[in-house]
Formats: structure tokens, sequence, C-alpha cells
């Protein structure tokens, strides 16, 4: 359990095998075990709101002044 906790926190496989001292393939297992166990989330039947962030305005011509 501590090895997921430590993962969900951000650590990565390696880091984590490293600091517990065992093996990046335990870790992964653990991990692969722990995910086969969730049940799928449930997805949303109809979408009311759509974000887009700032890149968007930029899809297509980006229109710049060369630098001479």
């Amino acid at each position: 359990m501590l090895a997921l906790r430590m993962y969900v926190e951000g650590n990565s496989q390696r880091a984590i095998a490293r600091i517990l001292k065992i093996s990046q393939q335990s870790v992964a297992n653990w991990i692969n075990a722990y995910v086969d166990k969730l049940q799928p989330a449930e997805q949303p039947k109809k979408m009311n709101v759509a974000e887009l962030d700032e890149l968007y305005t930029f899809v297509g011509d980006k229109k710049t002044g060369s630098i001479s």
C-alpha cells in the first residue's frame, strides 16, 4: 500500500523501487494488480460543457510579424 500511495503522489516506479529497496518489476506488478481490482469509471451520457484553453485560439494560421 505504501508503494501505491507513493505512486499516486507522483513518485516514479523507479524512485519507489529505489526508496523501498525492491525491484521495479515488483512495483509495476503491485500497481497493475491494484488497477485490475478497480471498477471502471462511469462515463457521462451527455456532455454539457466543454473547456478550451488559450492555445485553442492559435489553431490554424497564427498571424505574427516576421523578424528581419
